[in-house]
Parts: C-alpha cells; structure tokens; sequence
C-alpha cells in the first residue's frame, strides 16, 4: 500500500508544483495576458482528477502494472505541462 500513497503524493506535488509555477509566471507578470497560464491551471488540476481517478480504480486485472502505467502518465503530462509553462 505504499506504493500507492506514494503515487498518490508525488501527483500531488507535481501537479501542484506545476500549478504553483503557472501562478508565480502570473505574479510576475501582471501586465501579460494569463489566459494561457489559466488554462495551464485548468489542464493541470483535470489532470490531477483523471490520474487519481485511475489510481483509485480496483477493477483493473493486472494493478501493479496499472499503476506502473499510471507513473508513466504522470511524468508525460507532467512534462508537457511544464514544457507549456516554459513557453510562456
């Protein structure tokens, strides 16, 4: 079960991460237009959703190998996201 907790907490801080660095590009530079860093945000915290929501899921057939998908999801959203957040 720690594996579990353990997904469970590094979605939450790299997503979170990710959101903290969008609003922090906000704070210092008030005068741009922050529709692309809320939409950032936004894609950010669906993503939080969808892989929670996955990891949760106890109906799959083979559930160490779901969740090994799962941690892979993560650092591919994750550096997409932070890719995004560069370009800004």
């Amino acid at each position: 079960m720690a594996s579990i907790r353990d997904l469970k907490q590094d979605i939450n801080y790299v997503l979170g991460d990710i959101i903290e660095a969008a609003m922090i590009h906000q704070a210092a530079h008030p005068k741009e237009d922050h529709q692309k860093s809320e939409k950032i945000i936004d894609d950010a915290i669906d993503t939080f959703d969808e892989l929670i929501a996955k990891v949760n899921d106890r109906k799959v057939e083979n559930r160490s190998a779901h969740l090994k998908s799962v941690r892979v999801e993560l650092e591919q959203k994750g550096r997409e996201l932070i890719e995004r957040i560069n370009s800004l």
